[in-house]
């Protein structure tokens, strides 16, 4: 592996980017990235997820059945229903750290964005 010009870091495997760049084509739909920036905020249901995001029952469980799929997001049942979650709390990190960057850069208040400096970047 040859290292690159930043610093000594050496390039990620083939594997790892592809990995990398089909978690982020998953959460490359408004959609999408508004359903996990949900969840990081605390489990829902379906129902509430649609009511949230603004999108229909059919659709949100779509969207939720895929990004449970990749791995992103994970159900429990709940009595009768099912509850979403998010499954890697990396993937909070990166959608608080970028949704919360870029809304302050627009001159929005987002709810806790993230800094890189409380990661310790």
């Amino acid at each position: 592996m040859s290292t690159g010009s930043g610093g000594g870091f050496q390039d990620p495997p083939a594997e790892v980017l592809a990995e990398a760049a089909a978690a982020f084509g998953l959460l490359a739909t408004p959609a999408r990235l508004h359903i996990v920036w949900a969840l990081a905020q605390g489990e829902s249901d379906v129902t509430g997820l649609a009511e949230r995001v603004g999108g229909t029952l059919p659709s949100v469980s779509q969207h939720l059945t895929k990004l449970k799929l990749a791995g992103l997001v994970r159900s429990r049942r709940e009595g009768r229903r099912q509850v979403y979650l998010v499954d890697d709390p990396d993937v909070v990190t990166v959608v608080r750290l970028m949704v919360g960057q870029l809304a302050e850069r627009a001159g929005h208040h987002s709810p806790g964005p993230v800094r890189l400096r409380e990661l310790g970047a």
